[in-house]
């Protein structure tokens, strides 16, 4: 059988046809080269060139994290630091044609994840028209450990960035080598969830990035500078003191004085099972952020979000972003009695969940201060069924006004087209639990993928999927949703709307005028990240 075969910078590729045989995979090309030895925190750097074809037909390693995370994505791949590399979905005739091409950025607390896993497989968007792009970035202390001596051999100063960096190298990938699988250069989509949405954030913000991609989805947590939750979210950033500080700190746990000793031991011995968080951010509650994460560094990310937005730093794409019913803390309630038997066990850049009324009144207090007493009025509740009803309305409340925030803030010195979303459709659940329109739930429609196949689904899943996926097909080749007989999704204007999708695909208030009011002067009481 004769295989597709494609040409990269590096060598010539061939890939698998999948199951519907207009559709090629490409799996495991390395766009960098292995960051092992000298090159474990630094920079990616190109590939080896290969003389023969490679065969691209299996997933390449994930990037080293804990083995009880790796095993939670139901991959089965190896795990190495040889880990950068990617996977394409094409259903071109490669250079016949220029396709637009998204390419997916995972999320994981900055500590997990993988391009490989089925979630994100790229055949049903590239049957409609894409070319998909997964990959690996590093993760953990090798994606993000900043260090003073690891800054000062860099050439910039800088330090602790390099799972940002490694997507800036498949951006560059991408720009040199996706039309040979039927791609458009300049039509670019980077598109991620939690902490991959916070690397679109990073990646629009960044210089570095520039040029290399010409659209951006971020579902969940695009927030406005002045939003505390902004702080442990998977949009938080760390300082470079503050980062190279607590660098120093894991060097000698590890019984090493330089990078150079760090080097030195085996990556197994740099990963473990106790997610570190970082404990000095004051988060308003009881959340922290993992400790590992992207680090405002002067190069990589010159400024934060405040200082970029409010001189037109960013760089000037389409937008696409939202949040969904039942993350950040909010919850349905058919899982609040669930959630009171059960341990309150919080990860690292997970929100408290409030389903009692005096956790609800503990964290108004700890959040608000002098300004409680109003919120607990806004939000009122005299049982813990009550009090788990009003934290979840204050939770969704919070993430649109935020975002809304946001958006003004982006479009102040931005020409692009903005999109903002509300996904409110509630999911089957994986373990046969309630079902959620929980974080990152949308995956499974946009790529029309769900745990177990599309049987488990009803009728309306599968026409919920069938709207959702359309609009990001749409955004991703023009940067506008609309298209066809879908229900009008209007740009980004700041009138205080937010389009809903899911159960129902309609403008809808993004709060009434005394909460709007509140949590803007609430804002207002804070630093601005």
């Amino acid at each position: 059988m004769v295989r597709p075969t494609a040409h990269t910078e590096a060598g010539p590729v061939e890939g698998i046809l999948c199951r519907d045989r207009t559709v090629t995979a490409f799996r495991g090309i390395p766009y960098a080269a292995p960051p092992v030895g000298d090159l474990r925190w630094r920079p990616p750097q190109p590939p080896p060139a290969w003389a023969d074809t490679l065969l691209a037909a299996r997933f390449g390693p994930m990037c080293p994290q804990a083995p009880a995370e790796a095993a939670a994505t139901g991959v089965d791949v190896p795990m190495s630091e040889d880990c950068l590399n990617l996977n394409i979905w094409t259903g071109s005739a490669y250079r016949q044609e220029r396709r637009p091409v998204l390419l997916w950025i995972y999320g994981g607390g900055f500590r997990e994840g993988t391009g490989a896993n089925p979630r994100y497989d790229g055949e049903n968007l590239a049957r409609d028209g894409l070319v998909v792009v997964t990959f690996n970035y590093r993760l953990g202390v090798f994606g993000f450990l900043a260090a003073p001596d690891l800054s000062e051999e860099s050439g910039q100063q800088s330090s602790g960035n390099y799972g940002l960096l490694d997507c800036v190298a498949a951006l560059r990938w991408v720009r040199d080598n996706i039309a040979h699988f039927g791609g458009d250069r300049d039509r670019v989509t980077i598109a991620g969830q939690s902490a991959g949405a916070g690397m679109v954030n990073f990646l629009s913000m960044s210089p570095l990035a520039k040029g290399l991609f010409h659209r951006a989805i971020a579902q969940s947590h695009a927030r406005y500078a002045s939003d505390p939750e902004l702080r442990y979210l998977s949009t938080s950033y760390r300082t470079s003191a503050d980062a190279e500080s607590a660098g120093e700190r894991y060097v000698r746990t590890q019984g090493a004085s330089t990078a150079r000793q760090l080097r030195a031991l085996p990556w197994r011995k740099l990963i473990d099972g106790r997610h570190p968080v970082d404990a000095s951010v004051d988060t308003g509650g009881l959340a922290s952020p993992p400790l590992f994460r992207p680090v405002l560094d002067g190069w990589a990310l010159p400024a934060g979000y405040d200082e970029t937005y409010s001189k037109g730093l960013q760089n000037d794409v389409d937008y696409l972003t939202g949040n969904n019913l039942d993350e950040s803390g909010a919850i349905p309630e058919a899982l609040v009695d669930a959630l009171r038997r059960g341990r309150r066990i919080l990860r690292p850049g997970s929100p408290a969940v409030n389903v009692t009324l005096e956790h609800h009144v503990a964290a108004a207090s700890r959040k608000f201060g002098e300004m409680a007493g109003e919120f607990l009025r806004l939000y009122p509740a005299a049982t813990d069924n009550e009090a788990a009803r009003a934290s979840s309305r204050a939770v969704r409340d919070n993430s649109r006004i935020s975002t809304c925030l946001w958006g003004a803030d982006w479009t102040r010195h931005a020409t692009g087209n903005v999109h903002t979303y509300f996904w409110t459709h509630r999911a089957p659940a994986p373990d046969g639990g309630p079902r959620r329109a929980g974080h990152g739930s949308e995956i499974d429609y946009i790529f029309r993928n769900p745990a177990g196949g599309t049987g488990a689904w009803t009728e309306e899943d599968h026409r919920v999927a069938r709207t959702v996926s359309a609009y990001w097909i749409n955004f991703i080749a023009t940067g506008d949703p609309n298209g066809g007989d879908l229900p009008s999704w209007p740009a980004f204007s700041g009138d205080d709307t937010v389009m809903e999708i899911g159960a129902h695909f309609r403008t809808i208030p993004v709060s009434d005028p005394a909460c709007t009011d509140f949590w803007i002067r609430f804002f207002r009481t804070q630093q601005a990240w």
